[in-house]
């Protein structure tokens, strides 16, 4: 893929895809609030990892990593990592520790629990970050920071508005993300992949078999995912099952049940959930992305929810 390079107002360097900068895509265009319609065009990636690599280098196995570990104790990583921090603020987590390296960021667009929502996110060597997008490319909040170590990525089919997108999983949260183009879909997974094999070979760790349900959006289900009886409104509000991540009714999600890996308190789960979870018979009642997230797509839409999702926390 060609790009191009030009200075970013932070100072950084910017390689837009090629595929980007032909639809004029290379400044953003997202608003915070917005959803898929106007996501942003524009990724950045580290131009260090990039110059002066030929083909037969970027196919040697150790090469891009010697280039990252090269760059680690870099003045121009370690401004990087600054920028980063100093855009997140005193509320942020600090970022900078030898060995870390940013390797790009760029906004994406992620399945809220309301709607799809832009997002600020930043591939480290070891981690990726995520926060809402309060000022672009100058001041981000709600900074969430998720181990590499323990993601893993499945491409979504295309369906309908939402394309380009691909399922991030985690033992904790597991949700999904799109990109403008299939191009940038492309570098985005290539990257974390490639990141993701580097900690576990150096580590010897094997990748996590567990993950959180995705849960599925509240607009995509207008009765109960279990009951099927049970019509949402403003006084019978959505649930999401904390194992499947179906929306289901209060009456059918009433038992809690202790999931180490989400919470170190029991969490609310659905009863098909907790029936199978109390037998002992736990990879049933984790549905498959075919089983719960791709069959709510679907359904008919309706908006009413029963809070406010404006913080990741809530999604």
């Amino acid at each position: 893929m060609q790009s191009v390079e030009k200075e970013s107002p932070a100072g950084t360097a910017v390689r837009l895809g090629e595929e980007g900068r032909r639809r004029g895509r290379g400044k953003s265009r997202l608003h915070p609030d917005q959803g898929v319609r106007h996501r942003a065009g524009s990724q950045d990636w580290n131009p260090d990892l990039s110059r002066r690599q030929t083909h037969n280098q970027l196919s040697h196995p150790g090469y891009k990593q010697k280039m990252v570990d090269r760059l680690a104790n870099s003045e121009a990583n370690t401004r990087r990592i600054n920028i980063v921090e100093n855009c997140f603020g005193a509320a942020g987590q600090p970022l900078t520790i030898p060995g870390r390296v940013l390797i790009g960021e760029g906004v994406l667009t992620k399945l809220c629990r309301k709607k799809p929502k832009a997002r600020q996110f930043f591939l480290f060597n070891d981690i990726l970050v995520y926060g809402n997008i309060v000022i672009q490319k100058k001041k981000y909040n709600k900074q969430h920071i998720i181990p590499l170590e323990n993601v893993t990525i499945d491409s979504i089919k295309d369906e309908g508005d939402l394309r380009n997108g691909w399922l991030i999983k985690t033992p904790t949260k597991s949700f999904a993300v799109y990109a403008a183009t299939a191009t940038e879909k492309s570098e985005w997974m290539n990257h974390i992949n490639k990141c993701v094999t580097d900690l576990l070979s150096k580590s010897g760790k094997t990748p996590s078999n567990e993950h959180a349900a995705v849960w599925v959006p509240d607009s995509e289900a207008t009765v109960c995912m279990r009951c099927q009886k049970a019509k949402f409104t403003p006084v019978n509000r959505r649930h999401h099952c904390r194992k499947c991540g179906f929306v289901v009714c209060g009456p059918c999600s009433e038992k809690r049940f202790l999931l180490p890996s989400q919470s170190s308190k029991p969490v609310r789960i659905c009863d098909f959930c907790y029936d199978l979870l109390s037998t002992g018979d736990m990879a049933t009642c984790q549905p498959t992305r075919s089983d719960s997230y791709s069959q709510s797509l679907k359904s008919p839409l309706n908006d009413v929810s029963d809070d406010d999702d404006d913080d990741d926390s809530s999604d």
